[in-house]
């Protein structure tokens, strides 16, 4: 992947650490894991963030979901840190009918338990748009986990911006104000990367339809503005756009050439 990435002109990359829809990961090599090391420093690639799949709720009402997503999550920090130092990003979870409060004390629980004051990964919890029952659709749900996180160190934020558009955050016209808001609820401090996505819906849609950078509802300028913004250029950006590599590579081209 590594090698992958240097091809495109990525200076960094999104895995999921299994199969997006869940199931039981492959046994890690030890081979692969030199070579990845060996690729990585070869392309100059010092962070990348793993993902966690789909499936995994955390604020599920099923106690063997519940259950699927702390094994999971236990197993899947245990594996990172063959990577020591990276980032662990995964999408909150959905109350389903229990409430909010209920998803969010659910969350913490699992997080308190899987979390090991040794462990060099961060975990960042993903901002969300908003559809259904979804946690994570203010910056204040997000906070409401956090404060109920005993290693609160080793937690943090990733900032999805289709998520946060559709959710009803503004970034096209008031980018300032939606960051000074996330700082003064979360705290910029604890935004450690950004899922870079145009979207095919109007702010405030609260839905979750990814497009191709300048091809949809936010636009070319604001989100390159996002990336150039003084408070946001020294994150690493990812791409969920719905491309093949030789259309990642165009957009980070495109991206890069705004900068100058």
């Amino acid at each position: 992947m590594a090698r992958t990435a240097s091809n495109i002109g990525a200076n960094t990359f999104q895995f999921f650490t299994r199969n997006p829809r869940g199931g039981a990961a492959r046994a890690i090599d030890p081979n692969d894991i030199k070579a990845f090391r060996t690729a990585a420093e070869q392309a100059g690639i010092t962070r990348i963030l793993a993902h966690a799949p789909y499936t995994l709720n955390a604020a599920a009402k099923e106690q063997r979901i519940q259950d699927f997503a702390r094994q999971t999550f236990a197993d899947d920090l245990a594996r990172m840190e063959n990577t020591p130092h990276q980032l662990y990003n995964f999408h909150p979870g959905s109350h389903v009918g229990q409430g909010s409060e209920v998803g969010i004390d659910k969350i913490a629980s699992v997080l308190n338990d899987v979390l090991r004051p040794d462990q060099t990964t961060t975990v960042l919890l993903e901002t969300m748009s908003g559809k259904g029952t979804e946690i994570g659709r203010t910056f204040e749900e997000i906070r409401e986990i956090i404060d109920r996180i005993d290693l609160t160190d080793q937690m943090g934020v990733c900032l999805d911006t289709c998520h946060i558009w559709d959710a009803g955050y503004d970034i096209a016209n008031n980018l300032d104000g939606v960051l000074e808001e996330f700082d003064r609820v979360i705290g910029l401090e604890r935004l450690h990367a950004i899922h870079l996505n145009d979207s095919k819906n109007p702010c405030g849609a609260h839905k979750d339809r990814h497009e191709k950078i300048g091809d949809g509802c936010i636009g070319f300028e604001a989100l390159s503005r996002i990336t150039r913004h003084p408070s946001l250029r020294h994150l690493p950006f990812f791409l969920e756009t719905p491309n093949d590599l030789d259309g990642y590579a165009d957009e980070i081209a495109r991206l890069r050439a705004a900068w100058d």
